[in-house]
């Protein structure tokens, strides 16, 4: 099997052509660039120009403007020279979808084009045609006839070009030949890679961008494998999570799917698409980006075996047993630490999701509410939620009266030392010594099927390539055809909150986005503040971004650009309030068509701008209600969700 990167346990990026946008270099081993977009009307001169500078004073190396027609792609001419003329030298972008002649207009002003395969030429009506292997061709040649130009343009002109797949505009054609698959993705893109080639012309960057962090990653390590194998080298990626949403869970999903890659090698030019002013998106890119600036230098991890026990193309989940509520076809669990509490009360469990009230005598559970707490070496004295267990060291396991509810943890030395008797033991197991003697011995002891249906090893790593230490141990555990469960273990050495975020979400989402893992435990370093109730939202967020555990809405939300018909960030804000009880249920929020339709592929409804203060209303694909005013658009999406026997009350 070729690799979509260099190694699975060394990190080095990915080899890659060099491409130029204006002075900035994107590829070839050049720094990682952030970018970001326009949220402005492209024909508001002045205000685009201000918002552009706002980007650029907060870190933006790119700055993308949406070109939805002709006039929108001239007016880039005055966005460009009034920025030149206050001293900004930033290159710009033109968003291109639909109108091929708004790319060669824009081709000849801005230094790069972006244009989307899915619908730059063929037109997306959700229609299942079917072609011949000569039909298919003959669409081929339109696609040449149409693209050449663009091409032509910007060979002349020294102008880059993205051809940036969306999951959610993937044409009728190829959606009839390949389906709503990532390999559909790539195949879209390389239908005008292969042409670009053919005419000579490599100044390009690719994107294969989706809503669903596991389509996105899948996605791109296809492209990049097709890319070696067809083509003998790979060109530049921009990496982005497409409709992310906003505030925390925006972040998690864009860490997940971008930092999935990163960790690999992949990716050299990223944007994280939230729904706020484009500016707050640069700093969570800075704290993706910087995670890597020194990372080539780290610790040597145990080379991978030769053949790959698992595909990273194709999501599998490792086949685990059930350790009590741990593994199996069981959702996985979330662990809270409270060890650094020097007494722990009811009213500490509010926040993991567990609030007791006094005068009945009863405790309320919340949907995301952790089913373990780590309380280290302390007991606790009241009696706890029906559902709530408790992990603590082995001593003071030992005093507990009730063993079905506390269980002990091990590290891997005192584990092996001891006559174990819990019911479930839990072991802490360093990925970074997987060479060690006392790991190697565990590991032959856990094919004692007595052990084995006792013990949940708990992997962490403290290296710098933690994530890469973790997975091998994990497929260590596969080649040796052991079921046990797994939590992943991950402490947070980082100084600031937003940086736990973005940790917590690649060193555990890039693992149960390939199959691995039964648990989450987030922990933050000795010195941090903790905060229990931001960790466990964390851990909860991290799962059903991943779709491994869901516990509340799904948002699917654009950020804002100029083709927005509606006040994208008030409305996602007014539907979130009337509906984040719904767990669940996935509901898109889009500003206009371009993306719209096509990711209602995975939502349960859609909200999409049809028209200046119009809205369409979709049930998956389907369009359910046309052309409504905004001020009632709400209420008639409530009424649709009702009507699908998806409405509860919220409590």
């Amino acid at each position: 099997m070729q690799l979509y990167c260099n190694s699975l346990t060394q990190y080095k990026r990915l080899a890659t052509l060099e491409a130029r946008v204006g002075d900035l270099l994107i590829g070839n081993f050049n720094p990682i660039r952030i970018q970001t977009m326009t949220t402005t009307d492209t024909m508001d001169t002045k205000g685009t120009i201000e918002q552009a500078i706002r980007c650029i004073e907060a870190g933006a190396e790119l700055v993308r403007i949406t070109a939805p027609s002709k006039k929108e792609a001239e007016n880039l001419l005055p966005i460009k020279e009034g920025l030149r003329a206050r001293g900004y030298k930033t290159p710009l972008v033109a968003d291109i979808h639909f109108t091929p002649n708004a790319a060669e207009v824009a081709a000849r002003i801005v230094e790069k084009v972006r244009i989307n395969p899915g619908n730059y030429i063929d037109k997306k009506k959700f229609e299942l045609l079917e072609y011949t292997d000569a039909e298919y061709l003959e669409e081929i040649d339109r696609i040449r006839d149409r693209f050449t130009p663009l091409v032509n343009i910007c060979k002349q002109y020294g102008t880059a070009m993205r051809i940036g797949t969306n999951h959610g505009s993937l044409s009728d054609r190829i959606m009839s030949r390949y389906g709503d698959t990532p390999m559909g993705m790539v195949e879209s893109a390389m239908e005008f890679l292969r042409i670009a080639e053919d005419l000579n012309y490599r100044n390009i960057v690719l994107s294969m961008k989706a809503s669903n962090p596991q389509v996105m990653v899948q996605a791109y390590r296809l492209l990049v494998q097709t890319m070696q194998q067809e083509l003998g080298h790979a060109y530049p990626l921009h990496l982005g999570v497409t409709e992310a949403g906003d505030g925390e869970d925006g972040r998690i999903k864009s860490a997940i799917g971008i930092g999935t890659l990163l960790e690999d090698g992949v990716g050299d030019t990223i944007r994280v698409s939230l729904t706020e002013d484009p500016e707050f998106e640069l700093p969570v890119c800075r704290d993706l980006v910087k995670r890597y600036t020194r990372r080539e230098s780290h610790a040597p991890i145990a080379p991978m075996l030769a053949q790959l026990p698992y595909s990273p193309y194709a999501y599998k989940r490792r086949e685990s047993i059930n350790i009590g509520n741990i593994g199996g076809k069981q959702v996985p669990v979330v662990v809270a630490d409270f060890s650094h509490l020097q007494q722990i009360t009811p009213a500490d469990l509010q926040s993991i999701g567990y609030s007791y009230d006094k005068a009945t005598d009863k405790w309320n559970i919340g949907d995301a509410a952790a089913d373990y707490i780590f309380t280290g070496d302390k007991l606790l004295d009241f009696a706890l939620p029906g559902m709530l267990k408790v992990i603590t060291y082995p001593a003071a396991w030992e005093k507990a009266t009730d063993k079905t509810k506390y269980f002990p943890f091990f590290n891997t030395e005192s584990f092996l030392a001891a006559n174990y008797k819990a019911a479930i033991n839990f072991v802490a197991v360093n990925a970074d010594e997987l060479s060690s003697a006392p790991v190697q011995e565990l590991i032959a002891q856990l094919s004692d099927p007595a052990l084995a249906n006792a013990v949940v090893p708990v992997i962490y790593a403290s290296s710098e390539h933690a994530m890469a230490a973790v997975r091998r141990m994990l497929v260590e555990l596969l080649d040796k055809r052991l079921s046990n469960p797994v939590i992943l273990h991950t402490i947070s050495k980082w100084d600031h909150a937003d940086d736990d975020l973005i940790h917590y979400s690649t060193e555990t989402g890039a693992l149960l986005l390939d199959g691995f893992g039964d648990g989450l435990w987030l922990k933050q370093a000795a010195n941090a503040e903790h905060q229990p109730s931001v960790v466990n939202n964390v851990a909860f967020g991290i799962l059903q971004a991943t779709r491994t555990r869901i516990s509340k809405t799904e948002y699917i939300s654009c950020p804002s650009c100029g083709r927005t018909l509606f006040d994208l960030q008030e409305t996602t804000a007014r539907i979130r309030a009337v509906t984040n009880h719904l767990k669940g249920v996935k509901i898109a929020i889009m500003g206009c068509i371009v993306n719209g339709p096509g990711e209602m592929a995975d939502a349960d409804f859609g909200y999409v701008g049809s028209g200046v203060g119009k809205i369409t209303l979709y049930k998956g694909k389907d369009v359910m209600k046309r052309g409504l005013n905004s001020d009632v658009a709400v209420t008639e999406l409530i009424n649709l969700i009702k009507d699908n026997g998806m409405w509860v009350d919220a409590r």
